[in-house]
């Protein structure tokens, strides 16, 4: 049943039916409007605002349906209930097919059909009104969206310039040894950062990070773990001598693990971390956790370099040992984050390892021959971020 008081629009010339039907309409809770002239009601029409109409088919000096066809020129959703003592079939056809909400015939000797009739016309009109309003929350929801999408993409576009900015310059070539690196996002920011810098005319010190999740959170981890690693190299003199590498790399990793474990980033890492003595070319590295191990390229083929440890943000106080390893020339350096391992087919993490360590072995190992091994220069979708590092001494 219809909730709350409805109003109907009752037009009747036949003044003892009007008020009949009045009668019992308002004691089932209705606000009834009569007239017994339908130029009137039409007249009228917008000031009442019915919620209903119910109108004899003929009245005295109208046509046919022109009640009908008014009200809907007037309001082309409001439900019109044609009532007619005639009886004749084709008027019932007609004011259907004219778009009357229901057809009755008088007298109507159960008045509770009508007030089931009202009742099913107001439920159904309510639920398209309520439909609309629907869609109009919908669409402004939508618009809503795609103003906020809109907003976002400019955004991570404007926070991916800032990334690419804090990228080092490459190629980068100091004494021999020639560093360049490719970032393949999945997403306008990557959780994936480098960067290399020289000190004291002899040092080469790197290092490659992977911080989980993707877009703007693990980027701004990015980006403040390169300020914290300017920040603890600046300060403390470090990688400025194998010594300063072997004391300060332990030190620094675990700053950087307590800043992610007790900050709010709520994230974590993995990561290679590295110094290459341009004079004795020998190559010193920590590793966080990092997959796949880095590879070692010369002209017989590509190896991993041995070593493990724990991804930063995760363990209380743990320590990360460093390894070394000799950097002969003509060879290469290659490191990838583990985005590349999803682009690799496998069965298991040790297939796919062996399997990347063929298409590396194919390569020269600088950074475009890595690429076309891996056959990222496609421009295909990458499911994660993907970032290589290469540093080289005496390869073209």
């Amino acid at each position: 049943m219809v909730i709350g008081k409805r109003k109907l629009l009752l037009i009747d010339d036949d003044r003892l039916v009007r008020q009949s039907m009045s009668a019992y309409l308002e004691d089932s809770g209705f606000e009834v409007i009569e007239y017994d002239d339908g130029k009137a009601a039409l007249e009228n029409l917008q000031d009442h605002q019915p919620d209903l109409v119910l109108s004899d088919i003929r009245l005295s000096g109208a046509e046919d349906f022109n009640i009908l066809e008014r009200v809907r020129e007037i309001d082309p959703e409001m439900g019109v209930i044609i009532i007619s003592g005639s009886g004749i079939l084709s008027d019932a056809v007609e004011a259907l097919r004219a778009g009357a909400s229901d057809f009755l015939t008088k007298p109507i000797a159960d008045m509770e059909v009508l007030v089931h009739s009202i009742d099913k016309i107001l439920e159904r009109q309510d639920l398209l009104i309520e439909n609309r309003r629907y869609r109009k929350r919908l669409e402004q929801a939508n618009q809503e969206l795609e103003n906020n999408l809109r907003t976002l993409e400019k955004d991570q576009r404007a926070g991916r310039i800032v990334q690419q900015r804090l990228l080092p310059v490459r190629p980068f070539i100091r004494n021999g040894y020639v560093a360049n690196y490719k970032v393949f996002p999945s997403l306008y920011l990557s959780g994936d950062f480098l960067d290399y810098a020289y000190f004291g005319d002899r040092y080469l010190a790197f290092y490659l990070t992977d911080v989980a999740g993707h877009g703007a959170s693990s980027a701004f981890v990015t980006i403040w773990l390169k300020y914290q690693v300017m920040r603890s190299v600046r300060e403390n003199s470090f990688f400025t001598s194998p010594e300063s590498f072997e004391e300060g790399c332990n030190w620094l990793l675990k700053e950087i693990n307590a800043s992610l474990k007790h900050g709010r980033f709520e994230s974590h890492l993995t990561c290679f971390i590295g110094v290459i003595d341009t004079y004795e070319n020998q190559l010193r590295y920590s590793i966080g956790g990092h997959l796949p191990l880095p590879m070692i390229v010369t002209r017989k083929g590509a190896r991993y370099l041995e070593g493990k440890g724990k991804p930063l943000g995760i363990f209380t106080n743990p320590n990360w040992e460093v390894y070394s390893a000799e950097f002969p020339d003509h060879s290469s350096l290659v490191m990838l984050t583990d985005g590349i391992l999803e682009t690799i087919q496998g069965d298991s993490l040790i297939e796919k390892e062996q399997k990347l360590l063929s298409l590396v072995s194919g390569s020269r190992g600088n950074i475009d021959s890595v690429v076309s091994a891996l056959r990222l220069n496609k421009g295909d979708y990458v499911p994660d971020d993907i970032s290589i590092l290469t540093i080289s001494r005496g390869v073209h």
